[in-house]
């Protein structure tokens, strides 16, 4: 016979009971000695998060560290977001007006020592928590520099580095505003109205708000720009949780009567406080979104400090907007993999409601967009000169040819004209000495698609992949 089922402390407690004992034989008879921390904090944590959805995390010291950061919008450092590269910690992109600006750091620049001591064998985040520190202190960074016999020398001191979430505010054309918002911090809010002011948004004939790739952030920054576009009193989002009771987020200021016509551009990058602000503006009608299906974030993660300084992030709620769509993409059914590296429109929405005007929106896949335009595709040529290292995207560094470039130019005059002589020149013998090859091919003069094929190298999205995995910040 069955006895009475057991309640749920007691099963918990067993729990507890069985992953002590399994940690306890391993640690004892594991063939190599165990590091216990990296074991629970690396492992067993995280894995116990995973399986419940794919945005719960366990944050250990340092990433509970680059977590506050990005949500107060600020660090102590030199200002330079560094990565690795061919076994090294290359300079991605200094900040300009940042320390490691000012002292003539450039992108491309591989760090081969801070205060005296050698990079070789340390990791990227190593590196970048070498050049973090308080503010005014002094730090020393040797830099290999193509072009450059002798590594130079740079003493920064280290500031206070702010981390705008507002990239660019201005006019596309008289009457035309353009904001790119990248991030949702503490001084979201504070950078949108300064921007609007900037941009004398009541006198505008339209403004375009750019969160292309803007991965999201703190609900509160987002339901504060939300009240900036909306009338006071719409309802912006709305969230609720199995422990949580419903809580509804209204516009409590106000657009003031400022109905500036907006348009926001999205796409697959696009998640979680931006679908918030996306949803809100969408299903009240108060302006067009333009781009890409978004990612599909809906879940709500309340984030807990814990002991030796870690943190944890856990779902507590889902987030719907205010026509009750849950913008929450399915998880369960596909691998984490799948979930972030292959998403998918889904072909049938979950669910179907209506806007203030009556027009039909759809749940369970991200924001569609009232008009889709896809990303343009690289053509072929530019495919190559990827491959071949002559350059990057903006927010990705530089590439080989424009550090060949400046290492046989150590001054650029400040107008610096481009003809194509000066340029064809120096770009062939950075071909030639980039790739050995370069002659044999010339003489031959493949067709272009010849030439691809030949080039062997990784299909391009995984190529960057392996090139550029956790850039971060100095």
């Amino acid at each position: 016979m069955c006895g009475p089922p057991r309640p749920p402390t007691d099963d918990y407690q067993t729990s507890v009971r069985d992953f002590t004992r399994v940690l306890d034989v391993v640690q004892a008879n594991y063939a190599e000695p165990v590091d216990v921390d990296k074991a629970v904090y690396q492992g067993a944590i995280p894995g116990m998060l995973r399986v419940l959805d794919p945005h719960s995390n366990f944050f250990d010291a340092r990433q509970f560290a680059l977590l506050r950061e990005d949500q107060r919008g600020k660090y102590y450092g030199v200002g330079m977001i560094v990565a690795p590269r061919e076994n090294h910690t290359v300079v991605m992109a200094p900040y300009v007006g940042a320390p490691a600006y000012n002292a003539g750091i450039r992108p491309g620049d591989v760090i081969m020592k801070v205060d005296d001591k050698p990079t070789d064998g340390l990791t990227t985040s190593d590196v970048a928590d070498m050049l973090k520190g308080a503010k005014g202190t002094v730090v020393k960074i040797t830099i290999s520099r193509e072009g450059y016999t002798e590594p130079l020398v740079f003493t920064v001191t280290r500031d206070e580095i702010p981390r705008h979430s507002v990239d660019i505010a201005f006019l596309l054309r008289p009457g035309i505003g353009y904001i790119r918002l990248s991030g949702f911090n503490e001084t979201t809010d504070r950078e949108i109205a300064d921007a609007l002011k900037q941009l004398n948004a009541p006198s505008l004939d339209g403004l375009i708000l750019d969160m292309r790739g803007n991965p999201g952030g703190l609900l509160n920054e987002a339901v504060a720009v939300g009240d900036m576009f909306l009338d006071k009193n719409q309802l912006i989002v709305s969230h609720h949780g199995r422990a949580s009771t419903e809580r509804r987020y209204y516009a409590i200021r106000g657009n003031q009567g400022d109905n500036v016509p907006l348009v926001i551009l999205v796409n697959g990058n696009s998640a979680s406080a931006t679908e918030i602000v996306s949803g809100a503006v969408q299903d009240h009608d108060r302006g067009l979104i333009v781009g890409e299906t978004t990612f599909g974030k809906g879940l709500v993660q309340t984030v807990t400090p814990l002991s030796e300084n870690t943190g944890l992030a856990l779902t507590t709620a889902r987030y719907y907007t205010p026509s009750g769509r849950l913008i929450q993409r399915d998880y369960k059914s596909i691998s984490l993999y799948e979930y972030h590296y292959e998403r998918k429109v889904p072909e049938h929405p979950t669910e179907v409601r209506l806007t203030d005007s009556g027009r039909q929106v759809t749940g369970g896949g991200g924001i569609t967009p009232d008009i889709e335009v896809p990303a343009p595709k690289l053509t072929k040529f530019e495919e190559t000169l990827l491959r071949s290292d002559v350059f990057f995207y903006s927010n990705q560094g530089v590439g080989g040819f424009t550090r060949y470039y400046l290492g046989t130019r150590p001054t650029i005059a400040k107008r610096l004209r481009s003809r194509r002589r000066r340029t064809a020149r120096p770009a062939h013998l950075y071909e030639q000495a980039r790739h050995p090859l370069h002659r044999a091919r010339n003489q031959r003069k493949p067709r272009l698609d010849q030439a691809q094929d030949q080039a062997g190298s990784l299909p391009l999205h995984l190529r960057r992949a392996r090139r550029h995995q956790g850039p971060t910040r100095g």
